[in-house]
């Protein structure tokens, strides 16, 4: 079982800068895969980020590309998603979810969720 707890989320005005954090107990955080989704009521949850087990292999969607990168500690079982020049479009609930399976940016393929941290960005 993985539990993971995101973090840093909140308001900001456009063009301005947040870094999420989302902390996984779990005793082999380097055996899953870790990405960062995100989900508005008008929207389907989508992934704007993965990353692989040893961190040297990303994906990101083609509309955060350039402005958001994602990181991973796994000496502290931690996972980032730095957000740079945000825009009032990605104001939404960032989910960070863990999979051992493959690394993949579909949802369904994605076992262990956080609770959701809201970023709001004020244009």
């Amino acid at each position: 079982q993985v539990q993971l707890v995101e973090s840093g989320g909140g308001l900001v005005q456009a063009g301005g800068s947040l870094r999420l954090s989302c902390a996984a107990s779990v005793r082999t955080f380097n055996s899953y895969y870790m990405a960062w989704f995100r989900q508005t009521p008008k929207k389907d949850r989508e992934c704007v980020a993965v990353m692989n087990l040893s961190g040297d292999s990303t994906d990101y969607a083609d509309s955060v590309k350039g402005r958001f990168t994602i990181s991973r500690d796994n000496a502290k079982n931690t996972v980032y998603l730095q957000m740079n020049s945000l825009e009032p479009e990605d104001t939404a609930v960032y989910y960070c979810a863990a999979t051992s399976s493959m690394f993949s940016r579909n949802r369904y393929h994605y076992e262990y969720w956080g609770q959701g941290t809201r970023v709001t960005v004020s244009s």
